[in-house]
């Protein structure tokens, strides 16, 4: 088996693996209430008011690990477990969240980079399976394909290594407004610290899978060329 294959299969079995044990994490830590009582709503809410946001909504999506920060509606976007939850857990994404809304209002540099190749991406996500497909297929008649295949993927590797600041970023807002407003202090700021720590590594995964998957893609192109 070649180098680079054996490293994305490497890649496949880290991906599980870190995203089961943030899983785990999550459920642990849900179980693990605030003192102070608070819902995942109400961190939310005051987070925004106290960075002096008040045109960004809070509002629960279905689903479970669904928490997002959506730009283009200026909304908070959290699960129902998060939404009314008052654990630890619950505190650390919708501050993560709102870190996102934190970005936003004071136009953090790489949400607004982010934010510009979203339609790129949108656009090569719906047609890169499909061209990569038909590139490995015809490589020895249309090689042109194949490269196409390569550059829609290379922007959604691009994507991800973008997002990667952003994430990191939103995770530092927000345990920093944790801590200062003591909303989790002690063994609660640790826990909530571990939580996005590993919310995190699961885009690091993806985005290194991402780069050594572009990386084989290459290799086949390459190998092809210089037998012909």
């Amino acid at each position: 088996m070649p180098p680079v294959f054996l490293i994305s299969l490497i890649f496949v079995g880290i991906s599980l693996l870190v995203s089961s044990t943030l899983k785990g994490k999550f459920a642990t830590y849900s179980r693990i209430l605030l003192r102070n009582g608070m819902s995942g709503k109400e961190v939310a809410e005051k987070m925004l008011r106290d960075n002096g946001i008040y045109d960004v909504a809070v509002v629960s999506v279905e689903g479970s690990l669904t928490d997002h920060y959506n730009p283009a509606t200026r909304t908070v976007n959290l699960s129902s477990e998060v939404y009314t939850g008052q654990s630890i857990a619950s505190a650390a994404v919708a501050a993560h969240e709102c870190g996102h809304a934190v970005q936003h209002a004071n136009a953090y540099p790489w949400l607004t980079m982010r934010s510009a190749i979203v339609p790129a991406v949108q656009f090569s996500s719906n047609l890169v399976q499909w061209v990569l497909l038909g590139g490995i297929l015809l490589i020895n008649i249309f090689p042109g394909l194949l490269l196409g295949g390569i550059a829609l993927f290379a922007v959604t590797t691009l994507f991800s290594f973008i997002t990667l600041p952003v994430e990191f970023d939103a995770s530092r807002r927000a345990l920093a407004w944790l801590s200062t407003t003591n909303i989790v202090y002690g063994e609660e700021y640790d826990k909530a610290k571990d939580a996005l720590k590993w919310a995190a590594l699961t885009y690091v995964v993806a985005a290194i899978a991402s780069l050594v998957t572009l990386v084989q893609y290459i290799l086949i192109f390459m190998g092809n060329r210089n037998r012909s």
